[in-house]
């Protein structure tokens, strides 16, 4: 189970590099919650549509450094490259918890610190 979720998570990031946020979606259970620890929550998927369309305008850029899983969570280590609303380019490390559930992203516990 482990490494499908690893796939799937592989694949739904591969979605969102391609701008492709229909095909991310494809992969998260309807009632997933999003949370960006410090942050905001996100709860179903179209509130994480909406913000998506907003905050991946331009798809970001991954390096995943590290995916490790065990059971039925997922964590990725790495960075993010994405242009902020006022054009810049921002670099952030994060670290993502994913939850899943029945093979799908059911919750997300976003860690982001930006970098330079």
């Amino acid at each position: 189970m482990s490494q499908q979720n690893k796939a799937v998570l592989q694949n739904a990031n591969a979605a969102i590099t391609v701008g492709d946020i229909e095909g991310f979606l494809s992969f998260c259970v309807d009632d997933i919650i999003w949370t960006t620890v410090g942050g905001e929550s996100l709860h179903g998927k179209e509130a994480v549509r909406q913000s998506m369309l907003k905050e991946y305008a331009e798809p970001p850029k991954f390096t995943v450094s590290h995916l490790i899983a065990e059971g039925d969570h997922v964590v990725a280590l790495g960075t993010i490259v994405s242009r902020g609303s006022d054009g810049r380019l921002v670099n952030n490390r994060y670290s993502d918890v994913w939850r899943f559930r029945d093979g799908r992203m059911a919750e997300l516990n976003a860690f982001v610190i930006e970098s330079n």
